[in-house]
C-alpha cells in the first residue's frame, strides 16, 4: 500500500521543495513541516539535509524536533529516510563539527580521506546493492546524484544496503529496522531518484 502522509521534515535545511515536487508528480501526498502535530500524524517520514552536520543538530534542537522525532522513530516505528545530511545526522557523531548525532544507528560520519581526488565527491556514481531492499526495487542501472564531503562508517555491516567507490568503497545507503538513509539525492536522480521515493512510500 502506498503511504499517503508523508511529512518532509523542516529544520531549515535541505531540498524541500525539489522533494515536494518529485512526490507530487507521482502522485503521492506528502507535505513540508515543522510541526510536531503533523510530524506526530505522519505515517512515514523524510529528513533531507544539505550542509554542515553541527548546523543540522543545532537547527533540529532550536525546532526542538528532536523530542517527537525520537518519539516518532525509536517508539512508534515510523518509517524514515534520511537523505545526504539527513542520512549523517542518524549516526552517533561526525567529524564535522565533531558532535554528537541522533544516534539511531550505530555508525559515525567521517571526511573522506582522499589522495589526488577532488572533495567534495560530487556528480553521478554507481551504487553496489549489497543486499535486497524495498528501496531498490526496479532500479535496473542504480546510478545517483552525489554532492558530500563526509560519508558514513557503520559498525555493523548488516546495516549497509549499499556501498558506493569514491577512492574508496564508502557506504551510500542504510537500513536500520525503520530507519533508512542514503548518501545521494534521489531528488536531483531524475527516473531513478523517483523511483526510490516512490519506493519508499511504499514500506510496510
Amino acid at each position: 500500500m502506498t503511504c499517503e502522509n508523508i511529512v518532509i521534515v523542516d529544520y531549515g535545511l535541505g531540498n524541500l521543495m525539489s522533494l515536494l515536487y518529485k512526490f507530487k508528480k507521482i502522485g503521492i501526498n506528502a507535505i513540508i513541516s515543522s510541526n510536531e502535530k503533523e510530524i506526530e500524524n505522519a505515517e512515514k517520514l523524510i529528513l533531507p539535509g544539505v550542509g554542515h552536520f553541527a548546523k543540522g543538530i543545532e537547527n533540529l534542537k532550536n525546532y526542538n524536533l528532536i523530542p517527537v522525532l525520537n518519539k516518532k522513530v525509536l517508539e512508534e516505528k515510523t518509517p524514515i529516510l534520511g537523505i545526504c545530511l539527513g542520512m549523517q545526522l542518524l549516526t552517533k557523531r561526525s567529524e564535522e563539527g565533531n558532535v554528537e548525532g541522533l544516534g539511531w544507528v550505530d555508525a559515525e560520519t567521517k571526511r573522506f580521506d582522499l589522495n589526488g581526488l577532488k572533495i567534495p565527491h560530487m556528480g553521478w556514481n554507481t551504487i553496489e546493492i549489497k543486499r535486497g531492499n524495498i528501496l531498490f526495487k526496479n532500479i535496473e542501472t542504480p546510478r545517483f546524484y552525489f554532492v558530500h564531503s563526509y560519508h558514513v562508517c557503520c559498525e555493523d555491516e548488516n546495516d549497509i544496503l549499499a556501498t558506493t567507490n569514491y577512492g574508496y568503497d564508502f557506504t551510500s545507503a542504510i537500513k536500520k529496522d525503520n530507519v533508512y538513509g542514503v548518501q545521494f539525492h534521489p531528488e536531483k536522480s531524475h527516473k531513478n531518484g523517483i523511483k526510490l521515493l516512490k519506493n519508499f512510500a511504499e514500506v510496510v
